[in-house]
């Protein structure tokens, strides 16, 4: 067996881990990289990049229904789904050399594919062929469909995201179990791709996200002849016919909703198994490996990241705790993770962006905030584009410190960015009316919905004597 002393050993090959050994081997320091799966992890293979793809071809099959108000006419798209499908993998063909194992040998990083257990607090082997003792462990396994324990659901095919876009063919009436982002993202694309689209939720559709904004995306959702059910629970699914059919309970009572297709899209769970994290000291619990701010986990020689560290499950989050780990692990500096930075986007069609604290959030800390909205078809540039549904709303304190902004609309994850820098750098809401931006833009909308926080000032009796005083002065 052969032992590795590197400084710096990483479980995981996704975009966390990834992030972490690109930028350790940029400075120079040994690194070694385990992946027992596909080089990139779930974003580039089954996640982010396959259902971006997905929605894009679906977002062209309905344009001839929208440029009659430009006085043009389109025929009607026709859907080749086995091309569709291409598409998606071609796009992943086109981003893995970036993620491949050629790359990162290339940058110095000693990559090696198998599984990785610890078997102490400060080595890890690889089946018979490694051991390695590094000065750090990065963990860095991200995480897998949650599977719910439904009777049935075993015996039955069902689909997940990591499965789901290897169908050459649509579905003909696809049944969704989660009304999350992943769900609802791919409800739509499927629904504009050609299928009939019935959604489950056991509780509140979107419930992360703030209510008044989600509620104009299930509205959106709804129009295009997505059916939503919520409050309902499944409590039986099976399969016969060329049929699956979930048995439900809910307001309604007990009823049969059946399908061709079944995606479960019910949440996600660390992927820990197979680590032996007893045996480093390692905690974990049901939403993954317990860390501290640092992402230290309760072994000092380790930490985890993105998906299986518990917190928020997205691809930034995961490349953003690569970045803490680093200066942490390599230059000793105090760095900490805070989740209130971090924004997130559903790309349904109108998007819905978030970062901070939602309104509700807030008022459970506060009384005396300030909620700012500005709607899109207020904005010129939203006016020629016939993209005027949605709009920003923005959660400030009394003093304009700024808590938190959600946008739901045309390019809503493109306009969260500078609310995310706003809050990161703790600025006041003055700070996002000295903005100067382009004419006509879409980002006027935030700039718009700053200024409303001084409107108030506009009456203020104080205010006017002011003017009034200096107007004496010529």
């Amino acid at each position: 067996m052969e032992v590795l002393t590197p400084d710096i050993c990483v479980i995981g090959a996704g975009s966390g881990g990834l992030s972490v050994a690109a930028a350790a081997a940029g400075f120079g320091v040994p690194v070694v990289l385990i992946e027992k799966g596909r080089m990139g992890g779930d974003c580039l293979n089954y996640g982010c990049v396959p259902s971006k793809a997905l929605l894009a071809a679906a977002r062209h099959a309905v344009e001839p229904k929208h440029v009659t108000p430009f006085g043009l006419t389109l025929p009607r798209a026709e859907i080749d789904f086995a091309k569709v499908n291409a598409h998606v993998h071609g796009v992943i063909a086109a981003i893995a050399p970036n993620d491949s194992r050629e790359r990162f040998t290339g940058l110095g990083v000693h990559v090696i594919e198998g599984a990785a257990r610890f078997t102490d607090a400060a080595t890890v082997r690889v089946g018979d062929k490694f051991e390695i003792k590094a000065r750090r462990f990065v963990i860095a396994t991200g995480s897998s469909p949650a599977v719910p324990p439904i009777p049935g659901l075993a015996d039955t095919p069902y689909l997940t995201n990591e499965t789901i876009f290897e169908l050459k063919r649509c579905p003909d009436h696809l049944v969704i179990i989660g009304a999350g982002p992943i769900g609802l993202e791919l409800a739509q694309a499927h629904r504009r791709l050609g299928a009939r689209v019935t959604v489950l939720e056991a509780a509140t559709p979107l419930a992360k996200d703030d209510p008044e904004c989600a509620a104009i995306v299930l509205e959106q959702l709804a129009r295009e002849g997505i059916v939503i059910r919520s409050g309902v629970k499944a409590t039986r699914v099976g399969h016969g016919d060329g049929r699956i059919r979930v048995a439900i309970e809910g307001p309604q009572g007990e009823e049969t909703v059946e399908g061709s297709n079944l995606l479960i899209a019910a949440g996600r769970r660390a992927n820990v198994d197979g680590l032996d994290l007893e045996k480093a000291g390692i905690k974990y619990g049901p939403r993954g490996i317990v860390v501290g701010g640092g992402l230290k986990t309760t072994n000092r020689r380790t930490y985890a990241i993105g998906d299986v560290a518990g917190g928020l499950q997205f691809t930034h989050a995961a490349n953003y705790h690569a970045g803490i780990v680093i200066r942490n692990a390599l230059f000793r500096l105090p760095a900490k993770a805070r989740d209130d930075v971090v924004p997130w986007v559903t790309f349904t069609d109108p998007e819905l962006a978030h970062v901070g604290l939602t309104e509700a959030q807030a008022r459970e800390r506060s009384k005396t905030i300030r909620v700012l909205r500005w709607p899109y078809h207020e904005n010129d540039r939203a006016q020629a584009e016939r993209q005027t549904h949605g709009h920003i709303k923005v959660i400030a304190a009394k003093n304009g410190r700024i808590l938190g902004a959600t946008i739901v609309g045309a390019h809503a994850g493109e306009l969260i960015t500078p609310w995310t820098l706003a809050l990161s750098q703790g600025l006041n809401i003055r700070a996002m009316t000295d903005i100067v931006v382009p004419y006509p833009t879409l980002s006027e909308i935030g700039k718009r919905a700053a200024i409303s926080y001084f409107l108030p000032s506009l009456t203020n009796p104080r205010v006017r004597r002011l003017i009034n005083f200096l107007r004496r002065f010529g």
